[in-house]
């Protein structure tokens, strides 16, 4: 059975810093795209950053601050996320799989349950 879980969410104040993390079990992700999306309260989920074989990509509005990256070894994505807004609080998911568009939604397979985010101003 293939797993994601992700830690590391929080309340922190506007300016500060948080880092995500995503465990997965069940497979190996080595190959395949990693990604970070996020649900804002009341929106529809939203892409943030994804690492493939040939790097990461952002989306422009984290662009700069964000940063993914992952450790193969230990099957696990991580998101250090700076200078956090308001804007960013969320619920952020994990997302793994063999993908082609890598900032949509539906492409991915595994999902895990998300942690919160909240930044306050």
């Amino acid at each position: 059975q293939v797993q994601l879980v992700e830690s590391g969410g929080g309340l922190v104040q506007a300016g500060g810093s948080l880092r995500l993390s995503c465990a997965a079990s069940g497979r190996t992700f080595s190959s395949d795209a990693m990604a970070w999306f996020r649900q804002p309260p009341g929106k529809e989920r939203e892409f943030v950053a994804v690492v493939t074989w040939s790097g990461g990509y952002y989306a422009d509005s984290v662009k700069g601050r964000f940063t993914i990256s992952r450790d193969n070894a230990k099957n696990t994505v991580y998101l250090q996320m700076n200078s956090l807004k308001p804007e960013d609080t969320a619920v952020y998911y994990c997302a793994a799989g063999a993908v082609s568009r890598v900032g949509l939604v539906g492409s991915y397979s595994y999902w895990g349950q998300g942690t919160q985010v909240t930044v306050s101003s």
